[in-house]
């Protein structure tokens, strides 16, 4: 992946305390700090993150920066939804966090979705009109909601008034990643 400098640049991280998939969350921290971008991780409590490999292993845990709760989606310049099967149900049934993304795409800043993350998405009733991809067994869930699912390792839609990136695995991360790099490069400091 080319250098870019995000410097200036901030995005939002959502998750659940429990359940996040260790790569779709640490990977892009990890990338977009190196890059220069301020990153914060937001989830419901400030107990420690316990992520999972391939939903069922135990992964490294990781320190949120602030709860969901004092999150301002304004101050953010990208929402990133990772997934992780247990952290997306969860995070989809939180209200603070839907509110989140309905905010992000109120205010047309992009929504970066990977996996199962895009059941937040779904869940904030701005799937309608998009083409998008995830984990497969999603696919039923983003027709359902009006959305178009396709089967490529990164889809950006920037119809219906905000830019959606969506990916399908952490297999797709270098091609997510690329896209999440566009989008922030094009941002506004």
């Amino acid at each position: 992946m080319a250098d870019i400098d995000l410097t200036g640049r901030r995005v939002l991280a959502i998750v659940t305390n429990y359940g996040v998939e260790q790569d779709e969350l640490l990977v892009p921290v990890r990338h977009l700090r190196a890059a220069g971008a301020e990153v914060d991780v937001a989830a419901p409590s400030l107990a420690m993150i316990r992520t999972l490999e391939g939903d069922r292993d135990p992964g490294v845990e990781a320190d949120p920066t602030l709860t969901l709760a004092e999150a301002d989606p304004e101050t953010y310049d990208l929402l990133l939804v990772p997934g992780g099967t247990l952290n997306a149900d969860s995070l989809r049934l939180n209200d603070t966090a839907i509110g989140i993304v309905r905010a992000f795409t109120a205010a047309r800043g992009p929504v970066a979705a990977i996996c199962h993350g895009a059941w937040a998405v779904v869940e904030a009733g701005v799937a309608g009109g998009k083409t998008m991809t995830s984990y497969p067994s999603l696919r039923t869930d983003i027709r359902n909601a009006g959305g178009q699912w396709i089967d490529e390792s990164v889809v950006t839609d920037d119809s219906e008034g905000y830019l959606l990136i969506t990916s399908r695995t952490p297999q797709d991360l270098p091609d997510f990643l690329r896209e999440v790099d566009t989008a922030l490069a094009m941002a506004p400091v």
